[in-house]
């Protein structure tokens, strides 16, 4: 693994193609077209490489039938926002497709190019433009990845985005606006979205935008800064986004408690956030999670850290301990232990290897639904044939609800049964979920995978995205069979 450099998720033993959908092989002429404008390459294994990303059923495909879901026919390497608006007017005018990428680290497939074109691999438009300290303001290139930029916002210029993804040395800047991307910290710090104060847009036809970040608050019509977050590429190409800061935090505080059940855990966190305390983490682990990542029996283990002001810090986690009275106190080294392996994702790779299909359903929903998703959806995940494991944990609070990630894992015997199994695991995960008002998703996005559930998720409210689509990107061409969008060149690819 090289620092600032996208991290290959597994193993690739083969190069087959998984996905059939209709691919699109841009002419020599629109080739040499992008080449006048910045480095493209046609190398065999930069384009494998490109046609997949930390999708963990694209991870079974590679170790057990040596195949990538999708390959581009070139990558195209901008280094300025220029050079991708002119990118994507030559792409425009030719109908060719193009998929933008940087980190590839998302695990719904929202960076496979699924319909070949051209991947715009983003990672050349890296580093901090500016901070501007008194206003406690950074502008930021999409292409920059996490750990880079932390690290010098701290060390430069003595401030923190507060951005901690587990995949905070895999992913970038732009990835994180795409998909809307949750950090470990977020419930003091808040999601990206909340973060985001304006940004600059390279359009379908060339165009480049400016979208908010003149001044706070500002009634200018609409906000469409987040017409874009979220919209994982589909509606424009960030390239430069201005985000919001934070001073280097002088105090940390660390406590853990154990509850009884998981229904008692998540009411104790309901009710820190309605007296207004944000601790930065504040994470719930159900009894089978605790047991395997602390060695706790029959406990459900609450950590919490908070950092900032002195005063600040103090009444936050006296909040805390008064809310968690009625639990058990545990000693603050848990959070140590959270802290030292909270971004190991080597668990992964291992078990797909061994023949195992494994995933992480992250979805949102109300304090007062909450319990019940829980119970259902373990129940309905258990009776899926061939489920060996399924469990879960609260990561993110907030006043009306909360992020549970459900981790599920399973096997069957006999060939092939890996795609069967992935999609009925999560059939039942998200149906239940969606029956009763939880979200399709949190923070890891839709992509590719998700898009099925999209009609579901949004209702009449699809065809709105579908009409701001076909007006921002009216051929179609930014990264196509994502967001469950209507493709020009075919239904979507999965499943």
């Amino acid at each position: 693994m090289t620092r600032g450099e996208p991290t290959p998720p597994i193993e690739l033993r083969g190069t087959q193609l998984r996905l059939s959908s209709p691919r699109v092989e841009p002419s020599d002429a629109t080739l040499e077209a992008l080449a006048s404008i910045c480095p493209v390459s046609t190398d065999e294994a930069d384009v494998v490489e490109h046609g997949r990303d930390w999708w963990p059923l694209a991870m079974v495909w590679a170790v057990h039938a040596g195949a990538v879901p999708a390959r581009p026919a070139a990558v195209v390497r901008p280094t300025t926002a220029e050079e991708v608006a002119d990118v994507l007017a030559v792409c425009d005018e030719a109908h060719v497709p193009v998929t933008p990428a940087a980190g590839r680290s998302g695990v719904c497939g929202a960076a496979v190019p699924v319909h070949g074109g051209v991947v715009l691999d983003l990672c050349g438009l890296s580093g901090i433009v500016g901070v501007d300290d008194e206003s406690l303001l950074l502008d930021v290139r999409p292409g920059t990845f996490g750990d880079v930029l932390e690290d010098e916002l701290r060390a430069h210029h003595g401030v923190t985005l507060g951005h901690w993804p587990q995949s905070m040395a895999l992913s970038t800047v732009g990835g994180w606006l795409a998909c809307r991307s949750a950090g470990q910290y977020s419930t003091r710090y808040g999601k990206v979205e909340d973060m985001v104060v304006g940004l600059e847009v390279a359009l379908a036809d060339g165009r480049v935008v400016r979208t908010g970040g003149a001044g706070p608050r500002a009634a200018v019509g609409p906000d469409l800064s987040q017409l874009f977050v979220g919209s994982e590429g589909t509606l424009g190409v960030i390239t430069e986004a201005r985000l919001r800061v934070h001073p280097v935090p002088p105090v940390e505080r660390r406590a853990a408690y154990a509850f009884d059940s998981f229904a008692d855990g998540l009411d104790a966190c309901r009710r820190i956030l309605r007296r207004g305390a944000t601790p930065a983490v504040l994470r719930l682990y159900d009894d089978v999670e605790t047991k395997r990542g602390y060695q706790l029996d029959d406990w459900h283990l609450l950590i919490v850290l908070d950092e900032g002001d002195e005063a600040v810090v103090e009444g936050t986690m006296r909040v805390v301990a008064e809310e968690c009275a009625k639990a058990e106190p545990l000693p603050d080294e848990l959070v140590g232990r959270w802290l030292a392996h909270r971004n190991d994702t080597s668990a992964l790779q291992s078990v797909v290897t061994h023949g195992i299909v494994v995933d992480t359903t992250e979805i949102s929903a109300r304090w007062s639904a909450l319990p019940r998703i829980y119970d259902e959806v373990l129940s309905a995940a258990r009776a899926v044939d061939g489920m060996l494991a399924v469990s879960a944990h609260q990561s993110h609070s907030y006043t009306d609800g909360a992020c549970v990630y459900f981790t599920w894992a399973g096997r069957r015997e006999g060939d092939g049964w890996q795609d069967a199994f992935y999609r009925e695991a999560w059939d039942a995960v998200t149906t239940t979920v969606l029956a009763r008002g939880g979200t399709l998703s949190h923070h890891h996005g839709v992509g590719l995978h998700r898009g099925r559930y999209m009609a579901d998720a949004l209702g009449p409210a699809l065809d709105v995205l579908v009409s701001l689509k076909q007006t921002l990107d009216p051929h179609g061409i930014l990264n196509p069979g994502k967001l469950g969008l209507p493709s020009p060149w075919g239904a979507r690819a999965w499943p």
